[in-house]
């Protein structure tokens, strides 16, 4: 009996498989309100079999977005637009997860197909971006550091997003604390030198997160399952490592979160990533032996037997994966047929099923 395939219960929510897929940008939006497009390229997903879909790094306040062109939930319109995409995915039987998201110091940048990199200049549309310490990201604008009035503005923008994504009819919250991004910045010493009650220890510069965990789940309420996406490492010397994670995600779970999603990286851009087949499953694994809590492994899985050996190995409790699913949105029908797993499928696909 395949593990990939097996329910996994979560508060309230019960998801059909283990295979899920991971927040993706789409740098589609406009004035943070989603489109068809999101529409088209989520919903796929459910009817390509997936347990779960956790949209995009959606920005909790404008100048958290990444580039213009990013996601928002910061006001009702913007959640109006998500609502129809939440039911359409329930509708083919997955369930709508969502990231809420700051981008920090790596906001108000250009979007990856456009003509210029780096930094938007305010005249063509960027901001001043924020961060915990006035420290750039290579090639960006330096940031100003918050502070603490900002930093609590911040908690707040969390938990209305949150309460709009549950009224959008979301079933999973997922924190941003990864890629460099600002939830990361604190937690990392490399981008946190400040010397308040946010910065030096770990305690410390963790403090930002629990704060936000703790607002999350109160807004959103104690039956929807929370999650914090993390990156267990900087790779890069003096950075955040596996056991700070393994830390950090205890510390999550006591404050309300649910599973630690386990990435890597993404904080600075002297970065030294050896990239193979699984090359994040180690770190997910560290994560969850170390903190004794569930997590997701995540980073160049893109095969049935390879995703089902994780879980048997017992190196997490779930897979993400973005890139095979943009390569194949029916990921998650394949890898049963040829795990041999008894999954429904939509009935307009059953020719293709056991035959």
């Amino acid at each position: 009996m395949s593990i990939l395939f097996s329910p996994l219960t979560i508060r309230s929510l019960t998801l059909r498989n283990r295979l899920w897929v991971s927040p993706m940008c789409m740098y589609s939006a406009e004035d943070g309100v989603v489109q068809e497009w999101h529409h088209t390229h989520l919903t796929q997903f459910a009817s390509g079999g997936a347990g779960l879909i956790i949209a995009e790094a959606t920005a909790v306040v404008p100048e958290g977005r990444i580039s213009p062109r990013d996601a928002g939930i910061w006001t009702d319109e913007q959640r109006d637009a998500w609502a129809p995409i939440v039911e359409a995915i329930h509708d083919r039987g997955a369930a709508a997860g969502i990231q809420l998201a700051h981008a920090g110091r790596k906001a108000s940048t250009w979007w990856p197909w456009a003509d210029e990199q780096g930094s938007v200049p305010a005249a063509q549309g960027g901001w001043t971006t924020v961060a915990p310490s006035a420290i750039a990201f290579q090639g960006f604008a330096e940031p100003e550091a918050l502070d603490t009035a900002g930093i609590d503005a911040l908690v707040t923008a969390f938990a209305d997003a949150a309460k709009r994504a549950v009224d959008a009819g979301f079933d999973v919250l997922e924190l941003h604390g990864a890629h460099g991004y600002l939830l990361h910045e604190f937690l990392s010493p490399l981008s946190n030198r400040r010397d308040d009650d946010y910065g030096g220890s770990l305690g410390n510069r963790a403090r930002l997160l629990l704060r936000v965990i703790d607002a999350v789940r109160e807004a959103a309420g104690a039956t929807v399952p929370l999650f914090v996406r993390i990156s267990a490492t900087d790779h890069a010397e003096g950075g955040f490592t596996p056991d700070e994670a393994a830390q950090v995600g205890g510390w999550a779970t006591e404050h309300g979160a649910d599973l630690i999603d386990v990435s890597s990286g993404g904080l600075v851009a002297h970065q030294q990533i050896s990239v193979f087949p699984g090359y994040q499953v180690p770190l997910a694994e560290s994560v969850r032996q170390g903190g004794r809590i569930p997590v997701s492994a995540v980073g160049l899985i893109t095969a049935a037997e390879q995703a089902e050996q994780v879980l048997v190995d017992g190196a997490a409790d779930a897979i993400f994966a973005g890139r095979e699913w943009l390569r194949d949105p029916h990921f998650a029908l394949r890898a049963a047929h040829e795990l041999g797993a008894d999954v429904a499928w939509p009935p307009q696909y059953d020719r293709a099923h056991w035959r």
